[in-house]
């Protein structure tokens, strides 16, 4: 089975494992950057840091997060990952709910330029 993975402006990730209900991603953040500030529809999140300093906005909530760490994102919720350190951030992210495709978001503020 292929795997996705993606390279983005703020980093990258790729699935690690996905079946019914589920997926699982490994996320990089680049020191300095962020993703966009967004929400899902279909999908609730679970973060764990792995490695850095995660910087996570959940509904206008700022937490920071070190290793070890991890961070509920519930479906619909509005939510950014930033790293704001000198080192890469690495995290896990659980994904659960009946559809986890890349195409639920709807972004509010975005970085790099992209709508929803």
């Amino acid at each position: 089975m292929d795997l996705e993975s993606e390279e983005r402006p703020w980093g990258s990730w790729q699935v690690i494992d996905v079946n019914n209900g589920y997926k699982i991603k490994r996320i990089h953040v680049n020191p300095g950057c962020r993703l966009s500030y967004q929400k899902h529809a279909h999908r609730s999140e679970h973060w764990v840091v792995v490695f850095g300093r995660a910087t996570c906005t959940i509904d206008d909530r700022v937490v920071v997060a070190g290793p070890g760490e991890s961070i509920d994102v519930p479906t619909g919720a509005k939510h950014r990952l930033a790293n704001d350190g000198e080192q890469e951030l690495v995290i896990v992210e659980v994904q659960h709910g009946a559809y986890t495709g890349e195409d639920d978001i709807v972004r509010f503020e975005d970085d790099y330029g992209r709508g929803s």
